[in-house]
C-alpha cells in the first residue's frame, strides 16, 4: 500500500471555517476519494455547524470520537498553529499535516519536544502536504498534475515538489506517494523518516529526493541509504544556482559555519552511491534512467 495515507484514511481539518481552510478542504474533498475521506472540521467557536455537509466539532478529540478520523490537516493562523498540533498529538492521531507558514520557531521547538515518544507523526509545518495519487490528497498540492505510479517523491521545497512531479509525468512515471515535508528549521518528518517508509513500501520502486541548503538532514539520509536502501534513489539539492542564474532555496535553509551547502550535500550523496543531478531540469530524466 502507499505510505501514510490511502483511500481509507479519514481526515479532519483544523481551521476549516477560515477562508484558506474552506478552499483547500473543498479541493481535497473533490479529489479522488476525498468525499469519503474528509469527515470533520474543528473550530471551538463554531461547534455544531457544518461546512458544506462536513460537521464541525469543538475539539480534535470530539471529532475523532464522532467520525473515526485519525489524520488532521491544519490551516490555523501562525500564532495558534503549534497549539493546534499539540491538540492533535494529545488526541493521539496517527498523522498531522501542518500547512501553516510563519509559525514562531520557539513554538515549534516546544511542540516538537512535546511530541517525543508520542505516536503522532507530523508533516510540516510550512509544507504543501501529501498525496497518494488517484486516492487522496491532504494539503495544497494540485491534484491534476499527479497520477498513480511507483515512484516515491519527498521534498523540502514546495515549488520543486511540483516541478519534480511534472518532470516524472513527462517521462510517463506516476507516483506512489508524494510528500512535501517543508523547509522550516524545526519540523516533523525528515528525509530519513520518509525514506524508511518508501523502502518498506511494496508499491514504491524508486524514490526522487529533493533537498535544500542548510542543516544536515540530507547527509544523514544519504548515509542511511548507503547502508540500508534496497531501491534506486535520485537526488537534487535546491539552493545552488539554477541554469537561468537564479538562486533556488528556502527561507528556512540556513548555512552555518560553512556547512550545509548544496555542493557539500551533493558530494556526500554521491559518495553514498546516490545518483544526483546539479540541474533541476534533469530530475525526471535521471530517475527514469535508473529504472532502465
Amino acid at each position: 500500500m502507499a505510505i501514510l495515507i490511502n483511500r481509507n484514511t479519514r481526515v479532519m481539518t483544523q481551521g476549516i471555517t477560515g477562508k484558506t481552510g474552506q478552499f483547500h478542504t473543498r479541493m481535497c474533498r473533490d479529489y479522488a476519494n476525498g468525499k469519503n475521506c474528509f469527515v470533520a472540521g474543528v473550530n471551538p467557536k463554531k461547534a455544531g455547524e457544518d461546512f458544506e455537509g462536513i460537521p464541525v466539532y469543538a475539539t480534535v478529540e470530539e471529532a475523532k470520537q464522532a467520525t473515526g478520523a485519525t489524520v488532521s490537516v491544519i490551516y490555523v493562523p501562525p500564532p495558534y498553529a503549534a497549539a493546534a498540533i499539540d491538540e492533535a498529538v494529545d488526541a493521539e492521531l496517527d498523522l498531522v499535516v501542518c500547512i501553516t507558514e510563519g509559525i514562531p520557531v520557539r513554538d515549534m521547538v516546544r511542540t516538537c519536544y512535546k511530541m517525543q515518544g508520542r505516536k503522532t507523526r507530523l508533516i510540516g509545518p510550512n509544507c504543501p502536504g501529501i498525496i497518494t495519487p488517484d486516492e487522496i490528497k491532504i494539503g495544497i498540492m494540485p491534484g491534476y498534475i499527479h497520477k498513480k505510479g511507483r515512484v516515491g517523491v519527498v521534498s523540502r521545497s514546495g515549488t520543486l515538489t511540483y516541478e519534480a512531479v511534472a518532470q516524472l509525468m513527462e517521462q510517463g512515471l506516476g507516483q506512489s506517494t508524494c510528500i512535501g515535508i517543508g523547509g522550516d528549521p524545526v519540523n516533523g518528518l525528515k528525509h530519513l523518516d520518509v525514506m524508511q517508509l518508501f523502502n518498506d513500501d511494496d508499491e514504491t520502486d524508486a524514490v526522487l529526493m529533493v533537498g535544500e541548503i542548510g542543516g544536515s538532514d540530507e547527509e544523514d539520509c544519504a548515509r542511511w541509504v548507503r547502508d540500508n536502501m534496497r531501491k534506486p534513489l535520485v537526488g537534487f539539492i535546491a539552493g545552488m544556482t539554477a541554469p537561468q542564474g537564479k538562486r533556488m532555496g528556502h527561507a528556512g535553509a540556513v548555512i552555518s559555519g560553512g556547512k550545509g551547502t548544496a555542493q557539500e550535500k551533493l558530494a556526500v550523496m554521491e559518495a553514498c552511491g546516490i545518483k544526483v543531478t546539479r540541474n533541476p531540469a534533469e530530475m525526471g530524466k535521471l530517475l527514469k534512467s535508473v529504472l532502465r
